[in-house]
This record gives C-alpha cells, sequence and structure tokens, in this order.
C-alpha cells in the first residue's frame, strides 16, 4: 500500500492527500516532521514524500503526476492536452506565484515572528499582480479550472487559504476578497475528502505548535 510521508500542517502534504482521498487510492499516513525525515526518500528533507512498491518518491507535483497516471480511473487531469496543460498552468501560478510569495509573510502572520517593513511593501507589491494575473486565469465554475475537479483544485484549497489569512492578518485586508475564494472554499469543505484534511489539518497544526512552543 503506498504511503504518504509528511505531517498534516503542511499544505503540500494536504495537496496530495486531498488527492489521493478523491481518487479512491488506499494509503496509510506516517508522520514525519522536518528535521526527522528519511534522507534516502527525501534528500532535501522536505515533506511530503511517498513510498511505493517500487521505491520511494518527493516533490509534492512529481508525487501527484505519479498518482495520476498510476492511478487513472478517477482523472484529475482532463484527456486534452491543452485543457491538462491549463490546469498545470493554474497549478504554477497558485504555487508559485501566490503561495510561494506569501509565504514570506508567514513568520508574522502565523508564528509570531516580525517581518520587515521593505518585505512586507515588496511581498504586497508582487501579491497585487500575481493575484490579478491568477484571476485572469481562474474560472470558479465551479471549480478553479471549470466544471470539474482538477489538480488545480488540490493546489487551491490548500494554498489559497494561507494566502487569504496571511495577507488578512499582515496588512489587514484579504488580498483574495476579489474573487469568488470564500465561497468556493466553503463549497469545497462539504466535500467529504477535504473536510477530513482540513479537521486533520487542525488538529495536526496544533501538535506542531506545541511542539514548536516546547522547543522555545
Amino acid at each position: 500500500m503506498l504511503t504518504l510521508c509528511g505531517f498534516a500542517a503542511s499544505n503540500y502534504y494536504n495537496k496530495v492527500k486531498f488527492a489521493l482521498l478523491e481518487k479512491g487510492v488506499p494509503f496509510q499516513e506516517e508522520t514525519a516532521w522536518v528535521g526527522q525525515t528519511d534522507a534516502d526518500c527525501t534528500p532535501l528533507g522536505k515533506v511530503p514524500y511517498i513510498k511505493t512498491e517500487q521505491g520511494p518518491l518527493c516533490e509534492s507535483a512529481v508525487i501527484m503526476e505519479y498518482i495520476e497516471q498510476k492511478y487513472p480511473q478517477i482523472p484529475l487531469l482532463p484527456a486534452d492536452p491543452y485543457a491538462a496543460a491549463k490546469v498545470r498552468e493554474l497549478v504554477t501560478f497558485l504555487e508559485l506565484h501566490l503561495e510561494l510569495v506569501a509565504r514570506n509573510l508567514y513568520p508574522q502572520a502565523f508564528f509570531g515572528g516580525k517581518v520587515s517593513d521593505s518585505a512586507k511593501e515588496k511581498t504586497a507589491a508582487q501579491l497585487e499582480k500575481n493575484v490579478k494575473a491568477f484571476a485572469s486565469l481562474a474560472k470558479f465554475s465551479p471549480f478553479v479550472a471549470g466544471d470539474t475537479l482538477t489538480l488545480a483544485d488540490c493546489a487551491a484549497v490548500v494554498h489559497l487559504p494561507l494566502v487569504s489569512g496571511a495577507t488578512k492578518i499582515v496588512y489587514g485586508r484579504d488580498f483574495l476578497a476579489d474573487l469568488p475564494v470564500r465561497d468556493y472554499l466553503k463549497r469545497m469543505g462539504e466535500r467529504p475528502a477535504l473536510a477530513q484534511v482540513n479537521a486533520d489539518r487542525k488538529t495536526n497544526t496544533e501538535l506542531m505548535l506545541s511542539r514548536l512552543k516546547a522547543k522555545g
């Protein structure tokens, strides 16, 4: 059986977990905190990674492609090459141009740290630009890429709440407020797979913060 390794407070772990649940793939979970990962499975110590009967795989994008090809019975990518590329395009925008940029704010937004004014100014300008670009691509009708659940939704449901929350905390306003993100996340949260992911994330986040507090 496939084993998903990492921890449920991680958005990238949850991206893979949501896909597995939606596709109905049998899997088990193995907790691996940062600093306690298997170097033979993830040389950079990143999560998530998976263990398969053929060997390990790391990097969430690679894992998602593997799952999609290995378990095609409930596809999360369109069969049409162009439509599939548009889904990957959305995933790239979500991860590289939204979440990765917003990550600069996480120390202050979520972990009690401080972000310099210059860093906040630079991040705000980049996010404003990137959110506008993402808005021109996303459909939310009712899913991010259109009328079918895809890999873009697997990324959106775990990344958009972080971008929304971080900007609201740091800047006092939600940079995604002009998009139908709130209704989308509420709708998606009614899916049993995401409800499970969110419940596990909440529990694991509390555990992670208590661990960090104990170390600090």
